[in-house]
């Protein structure tokens, strides 16, 4: 499988206003190929978010030194300035964060915000802006798309909301998805609809997820490798099933095993379509 994303020694340290030092990422490597859900696990703190910002161009170049390479599609992210970056961000590469109100403006009308993507990356008039808006509402499951459009974000429901947010990370088609722990502000039931959404995007879009996620059963459900890291570093690499039936270090063991049934895991192939459809 060819790699639309390719990292390599990548090190991300971060400056404290009082002089001190705390180095986040140390040397990672790691690709991401076309169509494959790359899950990232670990506990909070491990460096999973710095790694999202640095992809996106979005840390402060006062507060934080990056070294190594990221390649995006043969295109050196490290290398850009901020002109260069805001025509891959969002078109190219975009994100989908814990909480909507990070992406959502609360006084302005949904629809709206979802237009001004496209509006960023496509020289369109207002009236094919609003049709091809109420177009990705519906392909992300959102019915009666002219109400939804014209709606404020108090208006609308946690789940609708994040769909919303995955709308506008989905305007202008992009290669790879950041998910950022997507899925932690939403309730069970909403949870596995997300989930399932996501799933069936993956193939319509031909979509490159990076799935940030700290619960071993959204990793199950949708990542096609497993990177588990901890203090800044990548410990162990994987198809879910493989770490979770041979983990080789306690840290792993203890992450996957914490809130999982273990009867829902059986030493076959079997086994990762089962723990999937505990979801």
């Amino acid at each position: 499988m060819e790699n639309i994303l390719q990292v390599r020694d990548l090190t991300i340290q971060y400056q404290s206003v009082k002089g001190m030092s705390h180095l986040a990422v140390d040397q990672i490597s790691f690709g991401i190929g076309s169509a494959e859900v790359v899950g990232l696990m670990g506990e909070s703190g491990c460096g999973k978010t710095s790694i999202a910002l640095t992809m996106l161009g979005l840390l402060s170049k006062d507060h934080a030194s990056v070294a190594g390479s990221i390649s995006f599609r043969g295109q050196e992210l490290l290398a850009m300035d901020e002109r260069s970056f805001q025509g891959i961000r969002g078109a190219e590469i975009s994100m989908v964060s814990q909480e909507p109100g990070i992406s959502l403006s609360p006084v302005l009308r949904v629809g709206d915000q979802v237009a001004e993507v496209f509006r960023a990356h496509r020289n369109w008039g207002w009236k094919k802006l609003r049709a091809e808006s109420e177009s990705m509402l519906a392909r992300v499951g959102l019915q009666e798309t002219a109400r939804i459009f014209s709606a404020c974000p108090h208006q609308l429901s946690g789940g609708q909301l994040q769909r919303v947010v995955l709308a506008q990370a989905l305007a202008c088609n992009p290669a790879l998805l950041i998910a950022d722990e997507a899925t932690a502000s939403l309730d069970a039931c909403t949870q596995a609809s997300f989930l399932a959404l996501l799933t069936e995007l993956k193939e319509q879009f031909r979509l490159s997820i990076l799935l940030i996620s700290h619960t071993p059963e959204i990793q199950a459900s949708l990542a096609d490798r497993l990177l588990v890291m901890k203090e800044g570093q990548i410990i162990e690499e994987g198809s879910f099933g493989e770490i979770y039936r041979n983990p080789r270090q306690p840290y792993t063991r203890a992450m996957l095993r914490r809130d999982v049934d273990a009867e829902a895991i059986e030493s076959s192939d079997r086994d990762l379509v089962a723990y999937r459809d505990i979801l």
